[in-house]
């Protein structure tokens, strides 16, 4: 990993095992995480494009859902995990996420020859402004930029030339390879979201099942990407979640609704502080203020952070699943 200034002054580099033998950096890209994970099972299990028009409880205890499509599902189990701005997570009485006051564009670099980055994490911070690319494959690297908007992440824009445009406005003066990075990405790769996160309050947050129904990954805990454990918390709820189940589905209603409980009791005490710290490090990578940003950049990160306490957030052992 190495951490550079906006200028191009390195602030610290390091290689993980040599700072701490259990941690280590896998980057993917996403589309083949998903074309992994359907690959394995059987065919037209997946429905694709059945986006969710409504949900309500049946008599009978089971759930229906009814598609924009017109197709109406009558399931047993429902497991929403339909993302951050999850139609079921609103029908189990989940408030909307909040936004943190800094957005992100992103994107994902192609070069046909073979990426010149090697295995390494890159960072640049800027004042209020931060960027990072990594590369997910010999050919493509992933990159984003974070910039404050406090008031308003301003409207939606879906045209890929103005998402490049301004995308590399705000990194104007910066390392060149970020910007040749920009201009190697496919318009359909690029993109401008809000990040935004959701506190799962004890006592005040609904619980993770109500029923038969039941929140995974953002649908359930969204939290900003500032500790790179979005994506890698849902899997963990999966992981879980299957081993609860698989020992109630053959019992009958009852256990099953006692499974999902217990899934979402023991997660619970795992995602809501990863997801309070994702935001605290955001608030503090998002600095603006000229002396904080001066005191972050030659001392805290140089001499002051230790990368195991760090990042000790990314260990989650489990045992293998059984077929």
């Amino acid at each position: 990993m190495a951490v550079n200034s906006e200028d191009g002054r390195e602030l610290r580099s390091f290689k993980f095992k040599d700072e701490d033998q259990t941690q280590e950096v896998r980057a993917v890209e996403r589309r083949i995480l998903l074309e992994t994970l359907a690959n394995e099972l059987p065919p037209e299990t997946v429905r694709f494009s059945s986006k969710l028009g409504k949900i309500q409880s049946s008599e009978n205890g089971e759930t229906l859902l009814q598609l924009t499509n017109g197709t109406t599902l009558l399931a047993k189990i429902v497991i929403g995990c339909d993302g951050i701005r999850s139609p079921i997570a609103k029908w189990m009485g989940f408030s909307e996420p909040k936004y943190a006051g800094y957005s992100a564009f992103r994107g994902l670099g192609v070069y046909p020859d073979g990426q010149p980055f090697a295995a390494n994490v890159n960072y640049i911070y800027g004042r209020g402004l931060r960027a990072g690319y990594v590369p997910v494959s010999p050919t493509k690297v992933y990159w984003f930029i974070c910039y404050n908007s406090p008031s308003s992440p301003g409207p939606k824009i879906t045209d890929p030339a103005l998402l490049r445009k301004q995308a590399k406005e705000l990194v104007n003066n910066w390392p060149e390879e970020l910007i040749r990075l920009i201009d190697l990405s496919p318009d359909e790769t690029i993109s401008k979201t809000p990040l935004v996160d959701r506190w799962l309050w004890p006592g005040l947050s609904p619980p993770a099942s109500t029923g038969k129904v039941v929140l995974v990954g953002d649908a359930w805990h969204p939290m900003t990407p500032n500790l790179g454990q979005g994506a890698c918390c849902a899997l963990e709820d999966s992981v879980i979640l299957t081993k609860k189940l698989a020992n109630a589905i053959k019992s009958g209603p009852a256990a099953i609704e006692g499974a999902l409980r217990a899934y979402g009791e023991e997660r619970w005490p795992r995602v809501f502080p990863l997801t309070v710290r994702a935001n605290l490090v955001g608030s503090l990578l998002q600095w603006d203020n000229q002396l904080v940003c001066s005191i972050r950049n030659n001392i805290v990160i140089p001499k002051l952070v230790r990368l195991g306490p760090v990042l000790e957030h990314t260990n989650f052992e489990c045992e293998p699943l059984k077929a």
